[in-house]
């Protein structure tokens, strides 16, 4: 009950300073991250939470699987189709360089073995425009650049996956069953990616018999009632959540718009807090006992992720594309670490493998690291591409176009 009321007081906190938060450095998701930390072992002692705590790993869950859904109803086939050379870049080519080079990194400066500095790579390989906002969320900052930065963050995280899981199979105190590990991961991302699109398939096909139909004040529950049903079939069957949620939003969004328009204003709401509740646990593991087990080089390793990798690789990746140099520069510098990486992290230190521990470490470190840098800087990004009105950043699309229409009302 301490726990919901934290959240609580910190939710009521972010909504009364997100108007600020829109225009500074601050950020509510510095907030929440800051407010777990103070309210943990480490400060406060309020709430004693663990990353073996069995709320870690459910938020964590929830949140990917809510990101993940309501980023799938954002994938725009015939845009994708018209636009898809950068992100194809970003995805098949810059990916794999930071993940390489995560793992040289990890494995010289941290000292991990080969396979655990993969495993690494692998795990921050994924990005996250959660964190950029101010970027991704405005329709004055050109379309290619939004594109790029929704597309890579929506995929690369079912991308990482399969690398995540056979790489702690191999890694693991089970590593001599590799061959039926890799039989059982395939199958669970078969499964998820059946569910995803059968069920949403299924479900829009019963809408359109005469006797059924939603209502239009109810409209927007039904993806919500595909969403709660999926999640929890997969997580019945073992089926793979994170492919499902991914693949179910982008089939809602292409076979049923009239549901994906309908449901957005919620969607985006029930994502928001459950990011927030994910990033107030994650706040919560980040105590001064886990940042003082990292090792210098470890820190030299999550400066490198940041400045260095994430940059160096995408740029890399757009060599020849046609995108302008200023909107290259800052695809390239916002790559944050979010969910997936918090998710897939805590899959590693619950596997039990050798050096799980030093390897979480890391990976939490990194994550921390990179939200107060790319949450703290999206606001003086977006301010390149003449975003003025930075109070607005959250409103949901259709809000924003009435107001372009009727201008500025008020104060």
């Amino acid at each position: 009950m301490v726990l919901i009321a934290v959240f609580g007081v910190a939710l009521l906190i972010a909504v009364l300073l997100s108007g600020l938060a829109a225009r500074t450095v601050l950020s509510t998701s510095f907030l929440f991250l800051v407010g777990g930390a103070l309210v943990s072992d480490g400060f406060l002692g309020l709430i004693h939470i663990t990353p073996d705590s069995e709320i870690v790993s459910v938020t964590a869950d929830l949140a990917l699987f809510a990101v993940l859904f309501t980023d799938g109803m954002h994938v725009s086939f015939p845009k994708l189709r018209a636009n898809w050379k950068n992100p194809a870049r970003a995805l098949g080519l810059g990916m794999p360089i930071a993940f390489v080079g995560m793992a040289l990194v990890t494995h010289y400066l941290v000292g991990l073995d080969w396979t655990t500095s993969f495993l690494v790579g692998a795990v921050l390989a994924p990005t996250d425009p959660v964190f950029a906002s101010a970027i991704v969320g405005r329709k004055e900052v050109p379309a290619k650049l939004r594109q790029l930065l929704n597309v890579e963050s929506g995929i690369n995280d079912g991308l990482a996956l399969p690398v995540v899981l056979v790489l702690i199979a191999a890694a693991g105190p089970t590593s001599g069953h590799a061959e039926s590990s890799l039989s059982k991961i395939a199958l669970e991302l078969v499964l998820g990616l059946a569910f995803g699109v059968i069920l949403p398939m299924a479900v829009i096909a019963l809408v359109r018999f005469r006797l059924l139909g939603a209502e239009p004040k109810l409209q927007p529950l039904l993806p919500l009632a595909i969403g709660v049903i999926l999640y929890a079939v997969c997580h019945v069957t073992h089926a793979n959540p994170y492919l499902a949620a991914f693949s179910a939003g982008a089939v809602l969004a292409a076979r049923s718009p009239q549901a994906q328009e309908a449901f957005e204003p919620l969607g985006e709401a029930l994502a928001e807090l459950a990011k927030f509740a994910a990033l107030l646990v994650f706040g919560a593991l980040l105590t001064p006992q886990l940042f003082g087990d990292l090792s210098l080089g470890g820190y030299v390793a999550v400066a490198l992720a940041i400045v260095l990798i994430r940059p160096a690789s995408l740029l890399l990746s757009l060599i020849g594309s046609r995108i302008e140099r200023r909107e290259a520069l800052v695809a390239a510098w916002f790559g944050p670490k979010g969910f997936a990486s918090v998710v897939y992290g805590l899959l590693v230190l619950q596997a039990g493998i050798p050096h799980g521990e030093e390897a979480y470490t890391l990976i939490a470190v990194c994550i921390a690291f990179s939200i107060v840098a790319h949450s703290s800087t999206d606001v003086h990004v977006a301010r390149l591409f003449d975003v003025e009105d930075l109070t607005g950043i959250e409103e949901p699309h259709h809000e924003r176009d009435t107001a372009k229409e009727v201008g500025h009302v008020g104060t």
